[in-house]
Order: structure tokens, then C-alpha cells, then sequence
């Protein structure tokens, strides 16, 4: 089983600091911040690298760090079936005045990214650019709300409607 730190040095010597930004450990795991531009060139060496093998995508989901800015996070939880490791890496999303965040699909990578995705797009509003399937998950089509924000207001609003 390969050390968290020496995956961190292993993509760092691949991607160098302009892509891989921070690291972080916490309760014995290292989160690694990646930058957003980078993130399928980033997951398909994690996954096609023989030392590494991360062949398995068990988790993709989105945090609202509002305040905080860049507003959002993507993170991105993975294990390797063959070497029995795991290995958390994040993005940093910018929320552009003028539209939605937006960051690459991870999908052709691990294509367990496919429901991971969209239900963080229908929750957070985040795009993900080159889905192959962006149809909403969970809430009727006619909400175009996105409730795991944190401004989301509890007692919902106009456009979320009483269900029948």
C-alpha cells in the first residue's frame, strides 16, 4: 500500500505546483487541491498510472464554502482495487457572476462519475462540462432551484413548488 504523501510527491512531480496547489491531512488521509483546468488530465493519471491504479471512483459531491470564495468544491474520493489504497484529491470553483460554476467530467475517466455528477449539478448548480447525460436525478424538472446551497432559504421559494 502506498503512502498518502507519496502520491501527493508523485503527482506534484507529474503536474508540478501550478496544478497541484495544496495539500492537506487530516485523520491520517492527505486531500490533495488540484487545480480545476487540470482535473481529468489529473484523474486519468491517478487512474492509468501502474503504481497507483485508482480504478475505482467510489465518490464525487460538491461543498458550498459560502462565504468562503472560491465558492465551490468538488472533491473526489478513489481506490484502487488492485493495491488497496485510497486517495481524496479537490477542485476550487469559482461561481462566475454571469453563469454557473463549471468544471470538466471526470466521466470518461471512471463512468461511476455519471450519477455523482448529476445530482451535484441538480444541488449545487455546478456544470460539468462534456456529461454525457446531464437529465436531473431528484427533483421535478420544473424546479429550477438548487437546495444543498447554503443561501438556499429553508422555507423554499416560488420556484419550489408544493408537491401533490
Amino acid at each position: 500500500m502506498m503512502k498518502q504523501d507519496s502520491i501527493r510527491d508523485k503527482l506534484t512531480g507529474e503536474f508540478g505546483e501550478d496544478v497541484v496547489k495544496e495539500s492537506v491531512e487530516y485523520g491520517g488521509q492527505i486531500a490533495v487541491t488540484v487545480d480545476k483546468d487540470h482535473v481529468v488530465q489529473v484523474a486519468t493519471f491517478l487512474k492509468n498510472d501502474t503504481e497507483l491504479a485508482f480504478d475505482y471512483l467510489s465518490f464525487v459531491g460538491g461543498v458550498d464554502r459560502l462565504p468562503r470564495q472560491p465558492r465551490f468544491e468538488m472533491v473526489y474520493q478513489l481506490y484502487s482495487t488492485t493495491r488497496k489504497h485510497r486517495f481524496r484529491f479537490k477542485a476550487l470553483l469559482e461561481e462566475p457572476e454571469s453563469g454557473q460554476a463549471s468544471i470538466d467530467s471526470v466521466f470518461p475517466v471512471w463512468p461511476t462519475a455519471d450519477w455523482h455528477e448529476r445530482e451535484t449539478a441538480e444541488m449545487f448548480g455546478i456544470t460539468f462540462n462534456n456529461h454525457p447525460d446531464p437529465r436531473k436525478l431528484l427533483l421535478p424538472d420544473g424546479w429550477n432551484v438548487h437546495p444543498l446551497r447554503k443561501d438556499f432559504p429553508l422555507e423554499g421559494t416560488e420556484d419550489t413548488p408544493d408537491l401533490p
